[in-house]
């Protein structure tokens, strides 16, 4: 039986692709985006489109209205809006940090916390959470991102022994690198930071890194990414889990059976 989705930031990437391959799937897909222009397309795909951000309660509440009314229930929420906030500690403002948080973590959880009354009343749910290698790892410049990502990995967790009474399945889905508009909006962030900063010198490196044509071949195609979702969202069982991407699984496992020493010294061989 199709179920009734509702899946954030599904203006691009794995997002829009997920919402596309579960459509096709037979699902009640509503789609989710900040610009109703970007996802007025996925109609095409038997998709509603959505217009919506996460960090305005109002809009949140209308959304999941619209579904419940629409369909008269909520089976799947894909918590898949968010962006990277990148740049050297000392030089982001706490006003855009604070932002990162908003978006990455409190928008997501206000949302979660309006679905899950009708999931329990329905005896079954399923929240997953787009969080990234990024919420085990850490890398220069990625601070306040990463402390978002982590934050996540923690409050997922909880949240699934809080749900599991209620028949509610809580899934971390853990990116590596993705072939995305990731990379063009950190670049565009890290710009922002750029201009007197005492951390040039590093940021040159980076941004080298960035516009070297071979940069954006190494990421996974973002549909790969998408069937992972479309799984996570409609097997019985999911796992706690899914780790999917180039480089995910490398820079985990150095992390965790190296340690940090060794860990940080690919990172400095990497990043300068």
């Amino acid at each position: 039986m199709g179920k009734a989705v509702l899946i954030t930031g599904a203006s691009s990437g794995m997002g829009r692709e997920a919402a596309i391959q579960l459509a096709q799937a037979g699902h009640a897909v509503y789609a989710g985006a900040r610009r109703l222009d970007r996802i007025q397309t996925l109609a095409e795909e038997g998709i509603i489109p959505v217009e919506m951000d996460v960090t305005k309660p109002e809009d949140n509440e209308r959304a999941v209205t619209r579904i419940v009314d629409g369909e008269g229930r909520i089976d799947v929420l894909i918590n898949n809006a968010g962006f990277g906030l990148y740049g050297p500690v000392e030089d982001i403002p706490l006003k855009d940090a604070r932002y990162q948080f908003e978006v990455n973590l409190f928008g997501l959880a206000h949302l979660t916390g309006l679905v899950l009354p009708h999931m329990r009343a329905q005896g079954s749910g399923r929240i997953i959470n787009t969080s990234s290698m990024g919420g085990r790892i850490f890398t220069p410049f990625g601070a306040w991102y990463h402390a978002t990502k982590h934050a996540l990995e923690g409050w997922s967790d909880c949240l699934r022994i809080e749900t599991a009474p209620f028949n509610i399945y809580v899934v971390l889905i853990q990116p590596g690198l993705i072939r995305t508009e990731f990379g063009q909006v950190l670049g565009g962030g890290l710009q922002k930071y750029y201009a007197g900063s005492a951390y040039k010198a590093q940021l040159d490196r980076l941004f080298a890194m960035m516009s070297d044509p071979k940069a954006a071949s190494r990421g996974t195609d973002a549909e790969v990414l998408a069937r992972v979702f479309v799984e996570a969202a409609t097997v019985a069982k999911p796992r706690r889990r899914y780790v999917k991407g180039a480089m995910a699984r490398p820079m985990l496992f150095i992390r965790r059976w190296f340690g940090d020493g060794v860990y940080e010294f690919v990172l400095r061989r990497t990043f300068g």
